[in-house]
C-alpha cells in the first residue's frame, strides 16, 4: 500500500515530477565526507534576489532529479554544445542559460556553500525573457517551461526523420512513438507523447491526433478533498465536443459533435504534473483549495496507457512545488527528495 499526503489547503500548483522507477544514484559523483559532518551533498540552499521564490523552488526540484544533474555534472553538456550540427543557428544567449544552469547544479552538489546565488543564471535567462529580471513576482509553471525549452534548445542535436508507411485508419500507426527531428537530454527525460482518438458523431469515423507535452495540467474534479488518480481519470476521460466547440469532420466535410479521448502513447521518463487551482468563470475568479492525496511511491499510470504502448510505467516522487497565497500574490515553497541520501 502506497503511502499518502495531502498538500496543504492554500496550495496553489503541484508540480509532480516522478522518476521512472531506474537507479540513477549510482551516477552521481560523490564529494568526500570529512567525517566531522554528515555529508550535505545536493542540500543546498538558494538565496532570494527580490521575489524569486518561484524560481528557487523550480531550482531545487531539478536539482533532485539524477539523470539531469549527472549530465550538467559530467560535463556531457558541453559536448552537446561543441557538437551542434547547426551552430549558426544557436544563439549564444542560450548556450549561457545552459553553461550557467551547469554552473549552478555544480555549486549546488560539490560545493562547500550552504547557500549559494542564483543571480549568473537568472541574468542569462533574464536576456531572453526581461520580466525574470525584476523584482515582481512570476508563474512558478511558466518559468519552468521557459528553463526546459531553453536547456532543450542550447543542447539539441538535428536527426533525419525514419520513413514512415501510410495504412490508414491503422491505429498502431497513429499510436506509434513521435519521430522527432531534435532530441536533447530534455526531450529524453521530460518529453512524452498523447494521442487523441476523435470519433464523429455523426459518421462515427475514428481519427488520430498526436500532441507532445512536458507538462500535464490536471483539473481538480472536487472543491473539498480528491486524490491524484481522480484528477487523471478526469484529465483522460472521455468529452463530447458540441456547439462552438465542434470539430471539423474530413470524412463528413463539415464540423461535427465529436468524442474525445486522450491516452498515453509515449510515457516519459520523468513526468510533471500541473494541478489546474485557478477557477476562472466570466469575471469571477478563485483559487480552489481542494486537498490533494497522492503516492509517494509506484504511481501507476496504466490506466492510461495507449494499448499499443507495450510499457506500463510506474513512478516515484522527488519534487513537489507549493504556493501559499491567493492569485494575487504569495509565497513558493519546494519538497525534493535527495537521491544521495534519499531524505526529504
Amino acid at each position: 500500500m502506497s503511502s499518502q499526503r495531502s498538500l496543504p489547503a492554500d496550495d496553489f500548483g503541484i508540480y509532480y515530477v516522478l522518476a521512472e522507477c531506474t537507479d540513477y544514484y549510482d551516477a552521481l559523483p560523490v564529494k568526500e565526507a570529512d567525517g566531522s559532518q554528515p555529508c550535505s551533498q545536493g542540500v543546498t540552499g538558494l538565496r532570494n534576489l527580490g521575489n524569486t521564490c518561484y524560481m528557487n523552488a523550480i531550482l531545487q526540484c531539478l536539482c533532485s532529479i539524477s539523470p539531469l544533474v549527472e549530465y550538467f555534472l559530467s560535463g556531457k553538456y558541453i559536448t552537446a554544445l561543441q557538437n551542434k550540427t547547426y551552430p549558426f543557428l544557436l544563439p549564444s544567449d542560450c548556450s549561457e542559460v545552459a553553461t550557467a544552469f551547469a554552473y549552478l547544479m555544480t555549486d549546488m552538489w560539490l560545493g562547500d556553500s550552504d547557500c549559494v546565488s542564483p543571480e549568473i543564471f537568472r541574468s542569462a535567462l533574464g536576456n531572453l525573457y526581461p520580466a525574470f529580471t525584476k523584482q515582481t513576482q512570476q508563474d512558478a509553471q511558466e518559468f519552468l517551461i521557459y528553463v526546459l525549452n531553453e536547456l532543450h534548445e542550447a543542447l539539441k542535436k538535428y536527426h533525419y526523420p525514419r520513413r514512415r508507411s501510410h495504412e490508414k485508419g491503422s491505429a498502431q500507426r497513429c499510436c506509434r512513438k513521435w519521430i522527432t527531428t531534435e532530441t536533447s537530454v530534455i526531450t529524453q527525460l521530460f518529453e512524452g507523447q498523447l494521442n487523441y482518438s476523435i470519433v464523429c458523431l455523426k459518421c462515427e469515423k475514428c481519427t488520430y491526433k498526436n500532441e507532445v507535452f512536458t507538462v500535464l495540467s490536471l483539473p481538480i474534479p472536487s472543491e473539498y478533498e480528491c486524490s491524484l488518480q481522480d484528477c487523471l481519470q478526469c484529465f483522460f476521460q472521455q468529452d463530447t465536443l458540441t456547439w462552438n466547440n465542434q470539430i471539423h469532420c474530413s470524412f463528413c466535410e463539415t464540423k461535427q459533435e465529436t468524442a474525445v479521448r486522450a491516452g498515453i502513447s509515449k510515457a516519459p521518463k520523468i513526468i510533471i504534473f500541473h494541478l489546474k487551482r485557478f477557477d476562472i468563470q466570466g469575471t469571477t475568479k478563485r483559487k480552489l483549495r481542494t486537498d490533494i492525496h497522492y503516492p509517494l511511491t509506484n504511481l501507476d499510470l496504466t490506466p492510461y496507457i495507449c494499448p499499443i504502448f507495450r510499457k506500463y510505467p510506474k513512478y516515484n516522487l522527488c519534487a513537489v512545488v507549493n504556493h501559499f497565497g491567493d492569485l494575487d500574490g504569495g509565497h513558493y515553497t519546494a519538497f525534493c527528495k535527495n537521491s544521495f541520501t534519499q531524505a526529504w
